[in-house]
């Protein structure tokens, strides 16, 4: 039995980043739908606000060692170390697909240096039908001893000012921030500042698992990033910190969304949308259920659009 897709045309479920306007709420994580193909079969792309690709970087990438994935409560550890096919490879492959597909796409890209982030920027400026670009800053930076960009304030700033001299200034850009640093919305201002039309939050959190019977990590990179509803509070946090700050500012919410209550929670906070990530694995179309759920309960609390209902919980 195939999804049913409701349909209200008085209900806006709309959300907007930069100039781009987007017809649903509900988007997919980058690194947890590749690029879209998979969950092609189960649901039309157009249903999606946008699909967000795996993070691409200017040359191919194989990957970390395996094992890369561990099971913990209320979440997973994934040590997958962006693999991915080079820009190249994306721009003939990937691209031209989604676009067949008639799917909006946010393509996000990864570097080690700023001047990597500007080459990417540079290359996508001149692919036509493209809606956005998520900067996911959440990589070692090689050359300031492997500090991630995401946790120094003017690493973050100078990658994300590269990206907008070399973008152009149609496309909107969402910075994909950490939450392992001390004070996000201290960064969050620095992306801002640099020319940010929009924030991710939030990537995953640093973790370990060690197995008691080898007596080693179980990840072969020993650490990993944690995700799914084990990390929702957390998002949760820095989604309402972040839009306290900068009500003006869209917030992409991530980090554990599976059902529309996690979704209401997260716009509740301040997100004008939310992507849906490790919830795919265990049902690929968790997005659909997300959306549907989501305009249930936006609809039962009288609201007329998502973007009514976007910061609420900051209201005296």
């Amino acid at each position: 039995m195939g999804i049913v897709m409701s349909q209200d045309f008085d209900f806006d479920m709309s959300s907007k980043f930069g100039q781009k306007t987007f017809l649903a709420p509900v988007f997919t994580a980058s690194g947890c739908a590749g690029s879209g193909k998979e969950l092609a079969q189960f649901f039309p792309l157009t249903e999606l606000g946008a699909v967000i690709t795996k993070s691409i970087a200017l040359k191919p990438r194989s990957g970390r060692a395996t094992p890369r994935m561990a099971e913990t409560p209320s979440g997973m550890l994934n040590s997958i170390g962006l693999q991915g096919p080079g820009i190249d490879q994306f721009l003939q492959d990937d691209i031209p697909w989604l676009l067949a597909n008639k799917a909006n796409v946010i393509v996000s890209i990864s570097g080690e240096t700023v001047e990597e982030y500007a080459s990417l920027a540079r290359r996508l400026r001149l692919v036509p039908g493209i809606s956005g670009i998520e900067v996911n800053i959440s990589c070692p930076n090689v050359e300031n001893r492997g500090l991630v960009f995401a946790c120094d304030p003017v690493a973050s700033k100078e990658v994300i000012d590269a990206v907008r001299r070399n973008i152009g200034g149609e496309l909107p850009i969402i910075a994909k921030l950490s939450p392992d640093v001390t004070d996000i919305v201290s960064i969050a201002g620095e992306v801002i500042s640099a020319g940010a039309d929009g924030l991710a939050l939030i990537n995953t959190l640093l973790g370990m698992v060690i197995d008691i019977d080898t007596q080693k990590p179980k990840l072969a990179g020993k650490t990993g990033g944690l995700s799914g509803p084990a990390i929702r509070p957390v998002a949760v946090r820095a989604i309402y910190q972040v839009h306290a700050a900068f009500r003006n500012i869209p917030i992409l919410g991530m980090g554990g969304v599976a059902s529309g209550k996690d979704a209401l929670e997260m716009i509740f906070a301040g997100a004008s949308a939310v992507s849906i990530g490790t919830a795919n694995f265990g049902n690929p179309t968790a997005a659909m259920k997300v959306k549907e759920e989501l305009r249930t309960l936006l609809q039962a609390r009288g609201f007329n659009s998502v973007r009514e209902a976007v910061g609420v919980a900051h209201r005296e």
